[in-house]
């Protein structure tokens, strides 16, 4: 077997994702976090050239829990590429701070130009590989997309669960591709209890959530893409976070290259994470626990926000579940939450369009402004190596390119 799954809390042997799927993705201790193990982490089996015209899952293929080749499904996703931006570099510089600014832009992905991409080509390769016909979950927009798309050329029907608050741009995308779209009444978390509902009742298969082995391992391969593209890792990793996997992932991929390597030496970037003030509830918790001094239990102590207010459907997790995981991550880190201004984006969004030519969509502003926030509070110095993740282009959100154009 070249991979086996591992319960995250008891640490039993589940076995591969045919077991891991006929026990509905559950241990038998009542976990739903499983972790992908390798039978072998070589450094040999990082690839060395350059890919031509191939997919993420093709050229990573033994370092992801796919057994045959003829089984992935691809648009073209993955392989995009890390851009230096100056821009952001001489302004750290006006600061004082001499430090390399990178950007990994999803709005490149070939599928659906987003964050979800690479996790929903992983997932519909795996999918179809073991047979399933029909999977759903709750989304508030960029999933949903990227898992309408990539089930849809496999052949895997889907249905998507949907906040009242989704754009309609969204709604539209997921439906050209044939597949279809409940839209709740209520926000996430209702789409959420009604796409669970539907899996209970109809015995269809449920997306995992944050901790989806296959989400994880999908967006740790930027890890190995980092070495690939620059040679070197970062030392400070920048994204706008809701539900918190891609901390998760890139935490799994430093594992992963250290067995390969047997370099422990290895570090995880510091880790600046950012939130729109229109739904920060992860930077609220945070800045509780800082208050406290982190006493004991500090990462269990969240709350959920009973009221949002923010226009970037993407970002909408008012409840964050996943913050006792991925806060204790950013504190090992020496890392941070950031808040920005919602209300700023638009002026973020103009300069950006002015220095690079290019106009993010507005999950991905959320990143970029919190560059600025992280250069003026001293959260980057001299010598970094700093990498921005950022989300998803301005395709569906005219509504933010409105602002813009006004700012």
């Amino acid at each position: 077997m070249k991979y086996q799954l591992r319960c995250k809390k008891c640490g039993r042997v589940v076995g591969d994702f045919a077991a891991w799927f006929a026990a509905d993705q559950q241990c038998s201790c009542g976990s739903s976090y499983a972790e992908v193990e390798y039978d072998s982490y070589e450094a040999s089996q990082l690839p060395g050239k350059s890919p031509a015209n191939a997919s993420y899952q093709e050229y990573y293929f033994d370092l992801l829990p796919i057994e045959r080749r003829e089984n992935i499904v691809s648009i073209g996703e993955g392989l995009i590429p890390i851009e230096r931006w100056d821009n952001l570099e001489a302004y750290a510089k006006s600061k004082g701070i001499d430090c390399q600014v990178y950007v990994y832009r999803n709005d490149l992905n070939a599928g659906s130009g987003s964050f979800k991409d690479i996790s929903a080509s992983l997932a519909a390769t795996v999918l179809k590989e073991h047979g399933v016909k029909e999977y759903t979950l709750a989304s508030t927009g960029n999933a949903g997309v990227a898992f309408a798309t990539y089930l849809a050329k496999a052949g895997i029907k889907f249905t998507e669960f949907a906040p009242n608050c989704i754009d309609p741009d969204t709604v539209s995308a997921i439906r050209a591709v044939g597949q279809p779209v409940v839209i709740s009444e209520g926000g996430y978390g209702a789409a959420k209890a009604e796409a669970a509902a539907y899996h209970r009742e109809q015995h269809v298969m449920i997306s995992g959530g944050n901790t989806d082995p296959l989400r994880i391992e999908s967006k740790r391969t930027l890890v190995f893409e980092c070495l690939r593209q620059l040679g070197q890792l970062p030392t400070v990793y920048m994204q706008a976070v809701a539900g918190g996997t891609s901390p998760l992932a890139l935490e799994k991929g430093f594992r992963d290259l250290q067995r390969m390597t047997g370099d422990e030496r290895l570090q995880l970037p510091k880790m600046l994470l950012v939130q729109q003030d229109e739904c920060d509830p992860m930077v609220r918790a945070w800045e509780k626990a800082t208050a406290a001094g982190f006493p004991d239990g500090w990462e269990q102590q969240y709350e959920a926000l009973k009221e949002i207010h923010t226009r970037i459907g993407i970002l909408t997790a008012a409840n964050p579940g996943n913050y006792p995981l991925v806060a204790p991550l950013v504190r090992r880190t020496g890392g941070t939450f950031i808040r920005v201004k919602e209300s700023e984006l638009p002026r973020y969004g103009k300069e950006m369009r002015q220095s690079r030519g290019v106009l993010l969509g507005p999950a991905s502003m959320v990143c970029y402004a919190g560059f600025f926030d992280a250069v003026d509070h001293g959260n980057i110095h001299s010598g970094d190596i700093v990498l921005l993740n950022t989300g998803e282009g301005c395709g569906r959100a005219q509504w933010f390119k409105e602002l813009v154009d006004k700012a």
